[in-house]
């Protein structure tokens, strides 16, 4: 059975549904929240968090040997997100404990009209994740994703390590890691196997790099063929509702998004991207991969959290009969 290995964060999310958000006139990615203002929920909802905690359960449940690399505090919320994570067949010796410090915990507004949602989160203990890369002999794959701290040190041990002992690797970069640093992401995307991002990250990768659309493509197309030209094997790209999109060099295929009644976008990307790693590790082609990944990020959002919804390998292989896909090239 092939071994993963999935470095990143872990917290524990609680979510707070509401429909009080007043919309701001011709801006529907905003709404607001008076100051003073006192808001009532119908209901909460507690779940594992972080995107190599996501992706590590939706591995596990798609039947790979999997580990979990991340930092915890010493506290009550560390104790129950290893607890949690062992109850979904993961192996948590990798998981470590710094003592002066709160474990990962993200509160997360959830607008009920739309389904997607606000996050504030404090991640301190993740942020000192330091990784011993001689800890990843045995693996067959790494899944670096979410890193923050020094995170670009931290990388570089990991992928030169990997790329030493031919263990491959995805890599899934933060949002301010690309604010930070975008030459870093764009060179450590260019080692690795799979590297995938969502549109937005994708147009701010490739505008903060200068690169200007000449060949009047649609633009996913003029995107994910940028991304490709980094050096991974196979770039990626979502856009939720519209689906995703796969380049190995040779195809470049689309599948579309299933028509969900979204109740929250938490962990759909993870849950893609562990669809997509599973079926890939599993030796499927990119087209059967990204409907595995649709199908997967899709069932996610129909529950609120990155973890309940992801799916077992028999009803991903029902859902996907009725997944839609196209050659672009």
């Amino acid at each position: 059975m092939t071994k993963v290995i999935c470095i990143g964060s872990a917290s524990k999310d609680i979510f707070f549904p509401t429909k009080e958000g007043e919309k701001v006139p011709g801006d529907p990615k905003k709404i607001i929240f008076q100051l003073g203002g006192k808001y009532h929920i119908n209901d909460r909802f507690e779940s594992l968090g972080g995107c190599a905690i996501n992706q590590a359960v939706g591995l596990s449940r798609l039947d790979l040997e999997v580990s979990a690399y991340s930092s915890l505090g010493n506290d009550e919320i560390g104790h129950w997100l290893k607890k949690e994570v062992e109850k979904e067949n993961i192996d948590t010796q990798l998981m470590s404990i710094e003592e002066n410090s709160p474990s990962g915990l993200s509160a997360i507004v959830v607008d009920q009209n739309s389904g997607e949602r606000i996050i504030f989160s404090n991640q301190e203990a993740n942020e000192r994740l330091e990784v011993n890369v001689e800890k990843l002999k045995g693996f067959d794959f790494v899944s670096a994703t979410d890193l923050s701290g020094d995170w670009k040190g931290e990388l570089s041990q990991v992928f030169d390590f990997c790329e030493k002992e031919n263990i491959k690797f995805s890599f899934n970069p933060r949002r301010i890691n690309i604010e930070q640093d975008v030459e870093k992401v764009k060179a450590f995307a260019g080692r690795a196997e799979i590297f995938f991002v969502n549109k937005d990250e994708a147009k701010e990768i490739i505008e903060k790099l200068g690169i200007e659309n000449t060949s009047q493509e649609e633009e996913e197309i003029f995107l994910i063929k940028e991304l490709k030209k980094f050096g991974c094997q196979v770039a990626l790209l979502t856009d939720g509702e519209r689906g995703a999109w796969g380049f190995n060099g040779q195809d470049l295929i689309q599948v579309k998004a299933f028509k969900e009644n979204a109740i929250d976008s938490t962990g759909a990307g993870d849950a893609f991207s562990s669809g997509f790693m599973a079926a890939y590790l599993k030796g499927k082609s990119l087209e059967e991969c990204l409907k595995w990944g649709i199908a997967n990020g899709g069932s996610v959002v129909n529950f609120y959290g990155g973890v309940e919804g992801l799916m077992r390998e028999k009803e991903i292989e029902e859902k996907i009969i009725q997944a839609e896909s196209k050659k672009l090239n």
